[in-house]
């Protein structure tokens, strides 16, 4: 769908970052009509399940939805509202010449389920609908969320496994087979109707950035890490959005050794006071239509008498930016993280950076499935099969990574410098969805 308000708004702001005038978020849908977008974007989804369904030899699927228990697949295979049936059953059947068939086994009828299921007005009970439909049918593999390391691929309970057993009867359980395959393809693929709603999702991360990285926000001297915390979270409710995740602030000072957790630069705690001279970092992202935003970004506090930060800091982002080349040039459709992966990082020991790349893909979870370009590959067997996955043509994703520099200003004293920005992938490698931080925001 066509939206030139978006455009004129993305042009708009991309114009007020050149300028340095007042950011400005960005317009966002109200949610009935966030509702109409996605239900159109549902429209276009449900016309890959079949030959996703066939490429992974599923025969049939089921996404099951509990109440105060939803499944994280229900929004995106059926319309993205409440449901509160107790237990819910949206049923994809490859019927061979006849194509997919779709039944919703619902606790209520909805009408705008019926515009993608068949769903009668007067429900009837699960159990029957099962039983009939594995008669008809008699699938050989039958997908259900099990199996699997990720959590919306294993997101079935117990019980209603159990159910969906019981009630299409003797033997069925024997055809269950994990769909962790299908829903990985299903929600690592894109489609051109989402584009311009998650670049105009991106900008509106890099806007409160912006803004939190500056004196609107940070007063030195005054302003601790919660209190910046906290404005995030405020922004998050002014702007009707949400988050996967809390913002994260580090905090890194000449003369005080880093703190580390898990072999990354710890999060500073919230009582921390921010000082002039500090180098601070935010982990930040929006949740909005289904889609997911990942964002870090990196500041300097200005000393007394400085207009721009000292040059050795400079050259550290700088170093991050090379890192960043490297893992887009490398990158095409077909490659593998893991390959792509090895080419970044014999690039930075011939230019002698430390470095260290951490990349997911992203969409409609923040730390999405497919491939991924990260280190952990040969520490952790889930990790190394995602490294060795193809990426997918159009698949969006963090490029999340970090150096680590000497620099001279502070005696030597190593800066890590963290980005990640959210690209997509051509057939020329990935490109940033709004341009990269070349320069610290500076706080004065």
């Amino acid at each position: 769908m066509r939206r030139p308000s978006i455009l004129l708004t993305v042009s708009l702001l991309l114009s007020v970052f050149a300028s340095g005038e007042d950011l400005r978020v960005p317009k966002l849908l109200p949610w009935s009509q966030q509702i109409a977008v996605r239900e159109s974007w549902l429209e276009k989804r449900h016309q890959m399940i079949l030959p996703m369904m066939r490429h992974n030899g599923i025969d049939m699927w089921i996404v099951a939805n509990e109440e105060f228990h939803d499944d994280p697949l229900t929004q995106y295979v059926a319309p993205p509202r409440p449901y509160a049936g107790n237990r819910d059953l949206f049923v994809f059947i490859d019927a061979g010449e006849k194509g997919l068939r779709k039944v919703a086994v619902t606790g209520y009828a909805e009408e705008s389920v019926k515009r993608f299921f068949e769903a009668p007005d007067d429900p009837r009970p699960a159990d029957q609908v099962l039983h009939e439909l594995y008669e008809q049918y008699k699938p050989n593999k039958i997908g259900l969320s099990f199996g699997a390391n990720r959590g919306v691929e294993r997101s079935i309970t117990y019980d209603t496994y159990n159910f969906i057993a019981q009630s299409m009867g003797a033997g069925a359980a024997e055809h269950f087979v994990p769909a962790k395959d299908l829903i990985e393809e299903y929600l690592n693929t894109r489609i051109p109707e989402e584009f311009e709603t998650y670049r105009t999702m991106v900008l509106a991360t890099d806007v409160l950035t912006r803004r939190g990285f500056s004196n609107e926000v940070i007063h030195p001297g005054k302003t601790t890490v919660g209190d910046l915390r906290r404005w995030f979270y405020d922004q998050l409710g002014f702007i009707s959005v949400g988050t996967w995740f809390q913002p994260d602030i580090r905090v890194q000072r000449k003369s005080k050794q880093n703190e580390t957790s898990r072999g990354f630069l710890a999060v500073a705690n919230e009582n921390v006071v921010i000082e002039r001279g500090d180098v601070i970092h935010v982990d930040f992202g929006i949740t909005y239509m289904g889609l997911n935003t990942d964002w870090q970004k990196m500041g300097y506090v200005l000393q007394h008498g400085e207009k721009d930060a000292p040059a050795g800091l400079k050259a550290a982002l700088k170093n991050t930016n090379l890192l960043q080349d490297a893992v887009m040039s490398n990158a095409r459709p077909g490659k593998t993280g893991g390959e792509v992966y090895d080419a970044a990082m014999e690039e930075m020991k011939k230019k002698g950076i430390e470095a260290k790349i951490y990349s997911h893909q992203i969409g409609n979870q923040g730390h999405g499935l497919g491939p991924s370009i990260d280190y952990r590959a040969s520490q952790r067997k889930e990790m190394a099969a995602a490294s060795a996955k193809p990426l997918r043509d159009g698949s969006y994703i963090s490029i999340e990574l970090n150096t680590a520099t000497p620099v001279a200003e502070w005696d030597s004293q190593k800066v890590f410098m963290m980005e990640e920005d959210d690209a997509y992938l051509t057939d020329q490698g990935y490109k940033f969805f709004v341009p990269r931080q070349e320069a610290l925001y500076l706080i004065k």
